[in-house]
């Protein structure tokens, strides 16, 4: 049996619709990972975002200005003058030997 024109042209017109199929299929696959992709990205800026605002907050709340008022309130505590201030001295290395 002979293959004929007609059925060369049918076979390649076969293959070549699987070979299309096959790659609009992997386009299709791969805009749907780059869109996911996409959002995770702006999922990571949001958080990104978020974790710096909480730093900034625990910087702020960890300052002077915002712990010695809530001291003093709380625990009734208060800054010592400069007056108040002592300095220690350690004995020099040679004293020790004696």
């Amino acid at each position: 049996m002979k293959v004929r024109g007609r059925t060369w042209l049918g076979l390649w017109l076969v293959v070549f619709l699987a070979v299309a199929v096959a790659v609009v299929a992997r386009q299709r696959a791969a805009l749907e990972v780059a869109a996911h992709l996409n959002e995770l990205r702006e999922r990571r800026q949001a958080l990104e975002a978020e974790r710096a605002e909480y730093e900034r907050r625990i910087h702020q709340g960890s300052s002077r200005s915002v712990l010695v008022p809530r001291v003093e309130a709380r625990l009734k505590l208060r800054l010592p003058s400069d007056s108040e201030y002592v300095t220690l001295q350690l004995p020099a290395a040679g004293a020790a030997n004696r």
